[in-house]
């Protein structure tokens, strides 16, 4: 499932974490608490109980990271590259010239890295489409948030539906055709039509996500009357998006996820939750669902407002409780190097899965909660000597050559 973002132009969290008064220095914070709610929700989808084996209060935790933990990173991702381009005004002239360059830069290493990953872990890797989306972002990094917000609106209003149309052009003939003359495919098994349009995140209908970050980004998110009614926003996006597949008879994305049955750490591939719903309900009803990966306008608009809801909520909560900001130092750290959380807990699924398989291991929650301790403690005692975590500086390194464009 899902990804990580590449890292954002923050201080180290010792020193986020401490009272400083600072909105610009607080807001930051917060995008790094909304990132590290983000990574620890990855986890639990990909380490944690099916949501089959949940009950109570697990469920509705195991519920709200399916699919949710990874649109919540593509917003954020979109945040970030505002954070390379210009967080409130966009970089003009050379300053403009060079930062596209580093966003070009990072989304070709992305690429590169999810490509190797795909390898061993399948498509559920999300990197090689974060570096899709990055190259098509470079063009929208100078528009103002308005204009972002109107495009990400009429993506999420249509491209759903174009991805129908086209998906059911898209005979097997004529993918296999297209997957034989193409070399990611051949290398990985997720290839350009993977990226674009079949995979488990697509191009063509997580765009929205991303754009809406960046309009997020050009919003002034310390301003208490900002953050409101962005608040509001998202409130009524969640609202829209679940409450009308509901009452239009979509498929109950509850149900559906649960019966999607767990996933297998070992095999390094996620099921999309709502494959079952899709084929059991046909392919008109499932334009109405709202359920994790479902790709619909629906599950976009749900999606986005939750992830809204929890970036502007981490944000006022950094600003307003100094207290909490210090307490939370550990997890702020695991969100100023996600990437590193990110295919680090690949790593350590490829472990869990040596180890004996019963029963009681596919329904407990300690793996998880030793993903999440394993991460806090890495994450607290790097930057207790390291600026960025150990990927996002090779990935820092690898953008250095931007400086030198005229």
């Amino acid at each position: 499932m899902t990804s990580i973002q590449p890292p954002q132009e923050a201080s180290p969290p010792e020193r986020a974490g401490g009272a400083s008064t600072d909105p610009s220095t607080g807001r930051l914070v917060g995008v790094d608490l909304a990132r590290a709610l983000a990574v620890f929700g990855m986890y639990t989808v990909h380490v944690g109980p099916p949501l089959s084996a949940t009950h109570g209060v697990g469920s509705w935790i195991r519920y709200l990271a399916d699919g949710r933990s990874s649109v919540l990173f593509a917003t954020l991702a979109g945040f970030s590259l505002m954070l390379i381009a210009g967080r409130r005004q966009p970089k003009t002239g050379r300053a403009g010239r060079r930062a596209k360059a580093r966003i070009a830069i990072r989304a070709v290493v992305l690429i590169a890295l999810g490509t190797v990953m795909a390898i061993f872990y399948g498509d559920v890797v999300i990197l090689a489409f974060y570096g899709v989306y990055f190259l098509l972002a470079i063009p929208l990094t100078r528009l103002r948030a308005e204009t972002l917000a109107i495009i990400a609106t009429a993506l999420a209003l249509t491209t759903p539906q174009l991805a129908f149309v086209l998906k059911s052009l898209l005979s097997e003939p004529i993918q296999q055709a297209f997957d034989a003359y193409d070399p990611l495919k051949q290398l990985s098994g997720v290839g350009v039509l993977d990226l674009l349009l079949t995979g488990l995140y697509p191009t063509i209908t997580w765009m929205p996500f991303v754009i809406a970050g960046m309009a997020l980004a050009r919003l002034d998110l310390a301003l208490g009357t900002v953050r409101a009614r962005v608040a509001a926003l998202g409130a009524t996006l969640t609202v829209l998006g679940y409450g009308l597949s509901r009452l239009l008879g979509g498929p109950d994305a509850l149900r559906s996820t649960a019966e999607s049955g767990p996933p297998d750490p070992g095999s390094g591939s996620l099921p999309p939750p709502g494959d079952g719903a899709f084929t059991a309900q046909g392919p008109v009803s499932s334009l109405l669902m709202a359920g994790p990966h479902s790709g619909t306008t629906f599950d976009i608009v749900g999606s986005l407002g939750v992830a809204i809801l929890v970036i502007v909520g981490a944000t006022a909560a950094m600003d307003r409780l100094p207290r909490l900001r210090r307490l939370a130092t550990p997890i702020i750290a695991v969100g100023t190097m996600s990437l590193t959380a990110y295919v680090g807990h690949f790593v350590g699924m490829s472990a869990l899965a040596l180890m004996p398989d019963d029963e009681t291991s596919q329904t407990s929650w300690t793996p998880l909660l030793l993903f999440i301790l394993a991460a806090v403690l890495f994450a607290t005692i790097w930057f207790r000597f390291f600026r960025r975590g150990p990927l996002e500086y090779l990935l820092n390194t690898a953008t250095q050559p931007a400086k030198h464009l005229r």
